[in-house]
């Protein structure tokens, strides 16, 4: 039987199996590392969404961002604000799109 029918499989060619698999994956790391210097969408745990310039992280996901464009809606609508160069703490990263930004209009 193959391994993709007991995916469960705790067999040791299995598990040697989805580890050569998994070696050649891109990691979450990975994957933001290839986009400093590129646009980004982040959107925020809450009511806030950013697209900025990635200059830089670290292990938690802080992130440098120049060129910053808030979005946050509020009760009264949509409130945009224009920022050249912002610190911004991972903990409340929700989600990360690279190349993206916000259908707002």
């Amino acid at each position: 039987r193959s391994c993709e029918k007991r995916p469960f499989s705790l067999s040791r060619s299995c598990v040697v199996q989805r580890f050569a698999s998994m070696a050649s994956a891109v990691l979450p790391l990975e994957l933001i590392d290839k986009c400093i210097g590129s646009r980004i969408w982040i959107v925020m745990r809450g009511d806030k969404e950013l697209v900025g310039t990635l200059r830089g992280f670290d292990d938690y996901v802080n992130m440098v961002l120049d060129d910053v464009t808030e979005y946050e809606i509020t009760p009264e609508g949509k409130r945009v604000t224009k920022l050249d160069q912002i610190l911004l703490n991972g903990n409340n990263v929700a989600l990360l799109v690279p190349g993206g930004s916000p259908n707002y209009d």
